[in-house]
């Protein structure tokens, strides 16, 4: 396996160093490169041809476009999806180490990889997700993780040796999902991600499983099984960290968000949930001691604040526009960004201090109904 993985490497690095980037087929408005650039990136999905379209947010967390790019792929849309064609979190990820932005195209079964220049992304390279309809990706230090929702679902795993992904064959894992379960939006996996500090893979299955899936990272990847927490009818969805490096769930069936401790064994102990009263609680996104969970049926971010015990305290319930899906926080913390799936828009709040919400500010993105994925930097 080493001489393998050593093989892969040296292939990588040449490859890599033969590569030439190219500005991908884009429009882009004029800007000043020398002033200080905070973007906030949006996938379409689109299935004629999935896009990245980038704003540049003001002192006021206001957005205004500047460019549209495309990966290369095109989107996708899973049986029963209305406002959410993927049905996941996490299919636009930010490498803030290596300045990369890591787009799914679900319809074309690929990975997209740019370089991030302030508001500007350059492709660098269009890879196989190694599994069918990818929905998330996942990234800790030179490993990248993509989750497939198709067929029973999988994920793969790849190296990251100079920008470029190289994908290792070994690091495919089936999760053994019913592959004709029905409605394919609520049966596929959820999300995947890594712990903070990179030690486990994280992997939610929604109703295919009710169960939330950690698989142990070694020197070699993820272990070959990982260690199951089923929780019958949850629904588990979007996941996201508190600042404790507690785990926060989504769980979709009753409609809560539930914390959880993770063992060093991989094990998880339940330790609070609580309801929001909203409709189809799928996505989530965490700053401090305080989450916001998105609300698809109801239109509706949902913030609570998360105590030291891991106990949770609803503090606020914010209108959006019609499907709340996917949500981002700005690096600094003083925003957060949610699309609105029926719309095909993007609403922008202000992060106040005791944890509630205002809106500053609101933009249709284009080609983007029913698309997901959105990244805050």
């Amino acid at each position: 396996m080493k001489k393998r993985l050593g093989q892969l490497v040296a292939t990588a690095v040449a490859t890599a160093a033969s590569m030439t980037l190219f500005v991908a087929p884009a429009s882009a408005s004029p800007r000043d490169h020398g002033a200080a650039v905070t973007p906030v990136f949006v996938q379409t999905d689109a299935a004629d041809g999935n896009t990245i379209v980038s704003y540049d947010r003001t002192a006021s967390g206001a957005l205004t476009q500047r460019g549209v790019y495309a990966t290369g792929g095109r989107g996708g849309k899973l049986e029963g999806a209305v406002v959410d064609n993927l049905a996941s979190q996490g299919s636009l990820t930010y490498d803030r180490t290596r300045r990369l932005l890591y787009a799914v195209n679900a319809g074309s079964d690929t990975i997209t990889v740019f370089s991030v220049r302030g508001d500007q992304l350059v492709q660098r390279q269009v890879i196989s997700s190694g599994g069918d309809f990818p929905v998330s990706v996942a990234v800790h230090g030179n490993l990248v993780y993509v989750l497939n929702a198709l067929n029973g679902g999988s994920v793969q795993g790849y190296l990251n040796i100079a920008g470029h992904l190289v994908k290792v064959p070994s690091w495919h894992r089936n999760l053994g999902l019913d592959p004709v379960a029905a409605p394919q939006f609520t049966h596929t996996p959820g999300q995947v991600g890594f712990t903070p500090d990179g030690s486990k893979l994280i992997v939610t299955t929604k109703a295919g499983g009710n169960s939330i899936e950690v698989f142990p990272v070694g020197l070699l990847g993820i272990a070959a099984k990982p260690v199951v927490a089923t929780d019958p009818g949850a629904v588990p969805f979007g996941f996201a960290f508190d600042q404790a490096g507690r785990l926060v769930v989504t769980e979709a069936g009753p409609n809560s968000v539930a914390t959880y401790e993770i063992g060093r064994n991989a094990k998880l102990t339940k330790l609070d949930n609580q309801a929001t009263g909203q409709a189809a609680t799928c996505w989530i996104a965490a700053t401090g001691n305080h989450v916001y969970a998105a609300n698809a049926g109801s239109g509706s971010l949902t913030g609570l604040r998360v105590g030291r015990d891991g106990s949770l305290t609803s503090v606020s319930t914010t209108a959006t526009g019609a499907g709340t899906v996917d949500v981002s926080i700005s690096s600094d913390n003083k925003f957060l960004y949610a699309q609105t799936g029926a719309a095909g828009g993007v609403d922008a709040f202000r992060v106040n201090t005791d944890g509630s919400l205002s809106k500053v500010g609101s933009v249709i993105v284009p080609g983007a109904i029913g698309g997901e994925g959105i990244v805050a930097l």
